[in-house]
């Protein structure tokens, strides 16, 4: 059995202790969270939950079903990276001065990121997309010296016309 990286969303009741009680339940079972990522959905009594884990197929079956069991779990999904769009914000905090601001302006436009603040000393770049296009920003800005990284963890939603939502109230 081989260990994959997986994303779950998971709606939820917009309730208190619903993340604490969800997060302790994948920690049980032995998992490390790699992220997680909440928030109101189009329904403000509902939040989607983006949980991304290292686990082999039987064993996160396991805790799909579990996490279907909670009563304020209203579903379910395990995105495919093939059928689903994953994103991940990221703020760096480089070291700039005269001598490098112009280098790291140059590749920060290169990756579409934006600078959101500038001092003598640093720039703040916010970057958004793919876990590989903010593991080669972060490649490329590290001989610049990053001195601070900040991210969201992963959210997602899947492609096309097809939706999960709390309106279906079914569990999967």
């Amino acid at each position: 059995m081989t260990t994959n990286r997986h994303i779950l969303s998971v709606l939820v009741e917009n309730k208190s202790g619903v993340l604490a009680r969800i997060s302790g339940l994948i920690s049980r079972r032995g998992f490390n969270i790699h992220s997680l990522a909440v928030g109101e959905t189009e329904d403000p009594h509902v939040s989607r939950m983006t949980v991304t884990v290292d686990a082999d197929d039987v064993a996160l079956e396991q805790v799909v079903k579990q996490l279907n069991k909670l009563v304020e779990v209203l579903k379910v999904v395990e995105l495919d990276h093939a059928s689903a769009i994953e994103r991940q914000l990221v703020l760096f905090k480089v070291k700039a001065d005269a001598a490098t601001r112009s280098q790291i302006i140059d590749l920060v436009t290169m990756f579409r990121a934006n600078i959101i603040d500038v001092t003598n000393e640093s720039v703040v770049i916010e970057a958004t997309g793919t876990l590989a296009k903010l593991e080669a920003l972060l490649t490329t800005l590290e001989p610049f010296g990053i001195r601070e990284l900040v991210q969201s963890g992963v959210v997602g939603l899947g492609r096309g016309s097809k939706a999960i939502s709390a309106r279906d109230k079914k569990k999967n």
